[in-house]
C-alpha cells in the first residue's frame, strides 16, 4: 500500500471511476435489453443493479476528490473523513436499489403462485448477458480494488465491492434463468431475491466499515504492538507509558507517551521524541500525524495506562 501525494490518488482514482462509468452505462443498456426481449425479471433487476453502480461510482469519485484536499483553516486534520461520508451515501443507495428488487420479486413469486399462466420463461439471450455481466463485473472489480488495496481508500473498496456485489447478482440471475428455462419460472424471481439479499449484505458491509472509521475507530492490536515496539527500539526510550491510535479516513494518527531519563535535558528529551516521531512516520505510512510526550522514566515516571 502507497500513500502519494493527493493529486496522484485523485488521478489514479478518476480513471478508476471512469472505466467504472463507462463499464457500468454499457451493462445496464445491454443488460436492461437482453432482461426485456427475453423476458426476464432477474436480468431486468441486475440491469437496475448496474444503472446503481453509475450513480455510486460518481458518489465516490466525489468523495475522494474532497478528500484529497489539503488541510485548510476549517480542517486542520485534513478531509479524508469525506471518502468515508461517500461511502455511507453509497451504502444507502444500495440498500434501498436491494429493497425495491426484492419487493418487486416478491411481488413476481406471488403473481407466479396465484397465476401460474402468467409465468414467463426467459430466453437464451438473458443467459449469454448474464455470463458477460459475470465476467466484466468481476473484471472490473479486480481493477477497481487493485487501487483501493494500494491508497487504502474506502471510496474505492465501496465501489469495487460494488462490483463484485453486481457480479454475485449475475450468478444468482444466471442460475434462476437457467431453472427458468428448465420448466421452473418461478426461480427467475427467487434468483431476483438472491441478488438482493447480496446487495443488502454489500450495503451493510460497506456501511459499517465507513461508520468505523468516522468514530475514530482504534487500529489493531497487532499494527498498535508494532508501533509501540517501534518506539522502543529508538535510542533513549525505555518504556512506553501510553499509546492512542485512531483511523481517521484512510489514515492513523497516534498519541503516544515514553518514558526517558529523568535526568536528561529538555532538548535531550525532545531529540528522543523526534526519534520516535520520525521512526514511526517512516516505518507505518499511514501514520498522518504522531504526538510524541516525554514522562521521567522509573517510580517517579507516568506508568498510568501502561
Amino acid at each position: 500500500m502507497e500513500f502519494a501525494k493527493p493529486a496522484q490518488f485523485e488521478r489514479d482514482a478518476r480513471r478508476v471511476s471512469l472505466v467504472g462509468i463507462v463499464g457500468n452505462l454499457i451493462l445496464t443498456l445491454f443488460k436492461a435489453a437482453a432482461g426485456i426481449l427475453a423476458h426476464s425479471g432477474a436480468m431486468v433487476s441486475d440491469a437496475v443493479h448496474s444503472a446503481s453502480d453509475v450513480l455510486s461510482t460518481i458518489i465516490a469519485l466525489v468523495g475522494i476528490k474532497i478528500a484529497a484536499r489539503e488541510e485548510d483553516e476549517s480542517h486542520p486534520y485534513g478531509h479524508e473523513r469525506f471518502e468515508c461520508v461517500a461511502a455511507i451515501v453509497l451504502a444507502v443507495i444500495l440498500f434501498f436499489t436491494g429493497f425495491a428488487i426484492g419487493r418487486e420479486a416478491i411481488t413476481a413469486i406471488t403473481t407466479d403462485l396465484t397465476d401460474a399462466s402468467q409465468a414467463t420463461v426467459p430466453g437464451v439471450l438473458a443467459l449469454i448477458a448474464a455470463v458477460i455481466s459475470i465476467v466484466s463485473k468481476e473484471a472490473m472489480y479486480r481493477y477497481t480494488v487493485h487501487y483501493a488495496n494500494r491508497y487504502d481508500s474506502s471510496a474505492l473498496k465501496a465501489s469495487a465491492w460494488d462490483h463484485r456485489s453486481d457480479a454475485f447478482s449475475s450468478i444468482g440471475a444466471l442460475i434462476g434463468i437457467g431453472g427458468a428455462r428448465l420448466g421452473f419460472p418461478v426461480l427467475d424471481p427467487i434468483a431476483s431475491i438472491l441478488i438482493c439479499l447480496f446487495i443488502l449484505k454489500a450495503a451493510y458491509e460497506i456501511f459499517r466499515e465507513a461508520v468505523d472509521k468516522m468514530v475514530d475507530r482504534s487500529c489493531s492490536e497487532e499494527t498498535e504492538a508494532a508501533i509501540r515496539a517501534c518506539a522502543e527500539r529508538q535510542p533513549g526510550v525505555e518504556q512506553v507509558d501510553m499509546l492512542r491510535t485512531r483511523e481517521f479516513g484512510n489514515r492513523i494518527y497516534v498519541d503516544i507517551e515514553i518514558g526517558a531519563d529523568g535526568g536528561l535535558s529538555l532538548y535531550a528529551g525532545h531529540v528522543i521524541a523526534e526519534l520516535v516521531h520520525d521512526a514511526v512516520e517512516k516505518e507505518f505510512p499511514k501514520v498522518k500525524h504522531i504526538m510524541v510526550h516525554v514522562n521521567p522514566a522509573g517510580p517517579g515516571g507516568n506508568q498510568s495506562e501502561r
